[in-house]
């Protein structure tokens, strides 16, 4: 059996990546209810710059007025998926699974972890150690320091168990953007990438075959 199908969507616009998804999102679930198995996809693509606040986001966490995002070419997104405010655009990878997570014997808390530990896994192959951080959801450097900054944000919607959305991965991304907000609605902590961290570009589409393999690896259904 596959584990997923994988598309890379290459660079796509916000709204128009939102479209595929939500289409393979009523496919699984209308599968499930159905009773046959669906197909899990899995997208990754670079956004243009946009900035998407999750439905418990706080509008206070957008620093600056609508208007001004236009000016500076910054689209701005309401969306259903969790967590509060981010930021997406050009070298970043934005991964979006959309899996039945009963396929894979997943809990909603479990996936989560699983995403955390595919960034983790991913930054070690760099030589990065990523970590957790009590009460944010997401991949940390330095977490429990004065140093701490964020290179993964995620968040993600269900419904009986099928998911969308997923984890944005910053590795040549301009990290500026993020002075527009309060990342994930943090205001005492920084927002990293992996160009920064290591102090050179990195080749994306490499990064892209590295982050795919671990997907790959740890995403493997199950047999009843």
């Amino acid at each position: 059996m596959s584990k997923f199908i994988f598309s890379d969507l290459g660079r796509i616009a916000y709204d128009e990546a939102l479209a595929l998804q939500q289409e393979a999102f009523d496919a699984l679930l209308t599968a499930k209810t159905q009773g046959v198995s669906g197909v899990n996809r899995l997208f990754f693509c670079e956004h243009e710059p946009v900035i998407t606040l999750g439905k418990s986001g706080k509008d206070a966490n957008l620093l600056v007025s609508e208007r001004l995002l236009a000016e500076r070419g910054v689209a701005f997104h309401r969306t259903n998926r969790g967590g509060d405010i981010t930021y997406h655009g050009p070298g970043q990878i934005t991964a979006y699974p959309v899996f039945d997570l009963e396929m894979f014997r997943l809990g909603l808390r479990q996936y989560i972890e699983c995403l955390e530990d595919i960034v983790i896994a991913f930054l070690a192959s760099y030589g990065l150690r990523g970590e957790r951080l009590a009460g944010a959801t997401g991949v940390w450097l330095d977490p429990h320091t004065a140093r701490a900054r964020k290179i993964c944000a995620i968040g993600v919607k269900s419904s009986r168990f099928v998911v969308m959305h997923g984890l944005a991965l910053n590795i040549n991304t301009d990290t500026t953007y993020f002075n527009l907000i309060n990342p994930c609605g943090f205001t005492d902590k920084g927002v990293t990438s992996l160009a920064i961290e290591l102090g050179q570009s990195l080749d994306f589409e490499e990064s892209k075959q590295r982050l795919l393999a671990v997907f790959r690896e740890r995403f493997t259904p199950q047999a009843n």
